[in-house]
């Protein structure tokens, strides 16, 4: 029992450390990115977000928050995002037939469009089917946002912007991801809906 009571205080430590070093370093590349992302949703852009494992389930969790809603007090619009993860049918053709490492990239010449945006998360940076979807979407003109770890890999060059936490274990590297992404979300619905935010009693500062 001390065994397992001392590996959870270790993972938590860690996850703290990972959070703390997010704070004093990557505090402004979370604004930027959030009021870039509210820019494109504000004209009329949308989101795209992919990732592979844990960061698959990101990108459907960051989806979710935009289209349904992040905070229930907030009663604004729906906001387009999607998930490039969430069809099977779509993933399994595509890594039959072209790969699995172009599976993202044919979403993305399918559904990107100037002034949208593509989320590419990798904890590592350097995962290719993500990489390779941020060249297509670069070649289309849609806004890449990198949500990353480590240093970034080779999908940091290929971003416009990016938040690359500053971390080398997975498991911390995707519990900050999804802090962002829920930072982005608050920053958008400010940005977009001031007084249905200032109405909920919230703070859009």
């Amino acid at each position: 029992m001390q065994c397992v009571d001392t590996l959870a205080y270790r993972h938590i430590e860690g996850s703290i450390q990972t959070k703390r070093a997010l704070l004093e370093r990557c505090v402004h590349d979370i604004v930027r990115t959030g009021r870039r992302l509210a820019d494109a949703l504000g004209q009329g852009g949308k989101v795209l977000l992919c990732g592979n494992g844990g960061s698959a389930a990101d990108a459907q969790h960051i989806a979710a928050e935009l289209v349904v809603r992040y905070r229930g007090q907030v009663q604004r619009p729906a906001l387009p995002a999607i998930a490039l993860t969430v069809d099977p049918s779509l993933m399994t053709a595509g890594g039959n037939d072209i790969g699995f490492e172009n599976v993202f990239t044919r979403s993305v010449e399918a559904l990107g469009r100037r002034g949208d945006v593509l989320v590419a998360i990798s904890t590592s940076g350097k995962s290719e089917n993500v990489r390779r979807a941020a060249e297509q979407a670069r070649h289309q003109g849609v806004i890449v946002i990198g949500l990353l770890g480590c240093d970034g890999g080779t999908i940091a060059p290929l971003c416009d912007d990016a938040v690359i936490v500053p971390g080398t274990v997975t498991a911390h590297i995707q519990e900050c991801h999804i802090t962002i992404g829920h930072i982005w979300c608050s920053i958008i619905e400010a940005q977009l809906y001031p007084d249905v935010v200032r109405a909920a009693g919230l703070d859009v500062s």
